[in-house]
């Protein structure tokens, strides 16, 4: 196995070296995947009768993991912790962008309600996210809207229950007395009650006492916890949205949440563990229900963010799969022909949420009479795209001519920290010019890289002999995700003219 820098590079990482935040976390295999290591798959080809396997790895959850070896990578802050030192405040950094590609991603589901007009839907939406005032819609977003009448109205009728305890209690206020009290009772000295009870006039009797402690209210308490550091995290991502109706509506949940857990801890209610069994009332009770699948839901969400925080870059690809398509989708004479079913999942699997048949989507460009084929993670990629190490590519064929189809090479590299783009253009073009020289049934001369601008957008261009690549740097959301996506149209206008 080969651990390279960047997937288009030949520059190993030396055995010795573990893998660090600069890194792509990418590998090259052969016919067999050493046991135990941790990947995906990203492609499978062949090139002169040798299997070659690109792999990618996790980023490891505890900020150190072991085959492959990483190290120094930053840990997933948690929820109730303000970032204080240099290293907390990279963490919470890598989170936000972690989020907004999530948000992105996630509303390709919405778009999905109306297949027929899919891309323009997620285009509206992406068109939205370039403005940061408008804060992304999130789990807990929708939980304020619906959820607080929820809140509201059980505040006003929290469940209690009357739980018996024996207690010396004055003769004028006995009402039940059970074994244990009338045992009690008869080992005092005296002939009559009001002898045993002594000059204090008290006998040990039954008492009923309200009592707060049951298990809705512990998942009561449990989700109202919860909800308020999962909304205390969502502002804290979007400061510059303080403005905006859905900002202050997920501060006013906030503050009832904390209100309302103030409340249950004076009322001596517990917090529930997760993996609770409901009771009747957890599973009937209209509102203790919906609190309870609510809970399980953020309790879901954080499990799932743990999942994402290691794919990172495999929800980073289809990102920038998604983003591809959107800037194709929009030129005037592009007119979609055929489109891949796809499947969205209810939990992310190695950091994708949807999967689709290959290509995920054709367009046929009706001035320029060609055809479109946008390819993620293909089946059968073909020598020039195995050498390239790409996962994602354009096929680009006229149909009125008989010239070979042409492949525009695209790598995704996802890494903690900011890659520099011209090294990265000039390095894939010297890649890319040795892969012209290779004999095959396509030509691939154009070549384009899309990675995470960590808030400074940015465009470079090198040329190699024939070979040319493009380099863009852009985000999920606001200025830098508007200026990537111009960069992304022009780069396809002017590509699929040459």
């Amino acid at each position: 196995m080969r651990r390279l820098v960047r997937p288009w590079s030949a520059q190993v990482i030396d055995a010795g070296s573990p893998y660090g935040p600069a890194s792509c976390l990418i590998s090259e295999a052969g016919k067999e995947v050493p046991k135990g290591l941790e990947h995906a798959e990203l492609m499978k080809g062949e090139f002169r009768g040798e299997t070659r396997r690109l792999l990618l790895h996790p980023y490891p959850k505890r900020g150190t993991g072991q085959n492959p070896s990483r190290e120094a990578f930053p840990i997933r802050p948690p929820l109730n912790r303000e970032p204080k030192t240099h290293e907390e405040e990279f963490a919470a950094e890598t989170l936000r962008r972690m989020n907004e590609v999530l948000a992105r991603i996630q509303e390709l589901e919405d778009a999905l309600d109306d297949p027929i007009s899919l891309w323009p839907r997620l285009r509206a939406a992406w068109k939205r996210a370039e403005d940061e005032a408008d804060p992304r819609m999130a789990e807990i977003v929708k939980q304020s809207r619906e959820i607080g009448p929820v809140l509201k109205d059980l505040e006003l009728r929290i469940r209690r229950v009357l739980r018996r305890t024996r207690e010396l209690t004055p003769l004028s206020r006995v009402q039940e007395l059970d074994r244990a009290s009338m045992l009690w009772l008869s080992r005092q000295p005296g002939r009559t009650v009001a002898e045993r009870a002594g000059p204090a006039q008290r006998i040990l009797s039954t008492v009923r006492h309200e009592n707060f402690d049951t298990l809705e209210n512990r998942v009561f308490h449990a989700y109202v916890r919860l909800a308020a550091l999962v909304a205390r995290e969502w502002q804290r991502e979007h400061r510059r949205a303080m403005g905006s109706d859905r900002y202050r509506l997920v501060d006013a949940f906030r503050l009832r949440c904390r209100a309302l857990s103030r409340d249950l801890a004076d009322l001596g209610v517990g917090v529930a563990e997760p993996g609770i069994t409901p009771n009747y009332v957890l599973m009937q009770d209209k509102g203790y229900r919906t609190i309870r699948l609510a809970w399980e839901r953020l309790i879901r969400r954080e499990r799932i963010l743990d999942d994402l925080w290691a794919w990172q870059a495999q929800t980073w690809t289809d990102f920038a799969v998604l983003a591809i398509v959107l800037a194709i989708d929009e030129m005037e004479e592009a007119e979609p022909i055929a489109q891949s079913p796809i499947v969205w999942r209810q939990e992310a699997v190695t950091g994708r949420w949807f999967d689709q048949d290959r290509p995920l989507a054709v367009f046929w460009l009706k001035e320029t009479g060609r055809i479109v084929e946008v390819q993620a993670r293909p089946e059968l990629p073909g020598s020039l795209l195995t050498l390239a190490r790409a996962h994602v590519s354009l096929r680009i064929t006229d149909p009125s001519r008989s010239d070979l189809p042409r492949r525009v090479a695209v790598w995704t590299p996802h890494a903690m920290e900011r890659l520099d783009i011209e090294e990265a253009a000039r390095g894939a073009a010297a890649t890319l010019a040795e892969i012209t020289q290779i004999a095959s049934n396509e030509v691939m001369r154009d070549g384009l890289i899309l990675i995470p601008a960590h808030g400074e957008a940015a465009q470079a261009t090198s040329a190699r002999g024939k070979a040319r690549v493009d380099a863009i740097a852009l985000d999920a959301s606001g200025d830098t995700l508007g200026r990537g996506m111009d960069a992304l149209r022009e780069f396809i206008r002017r590509d699929i003219w040459r």
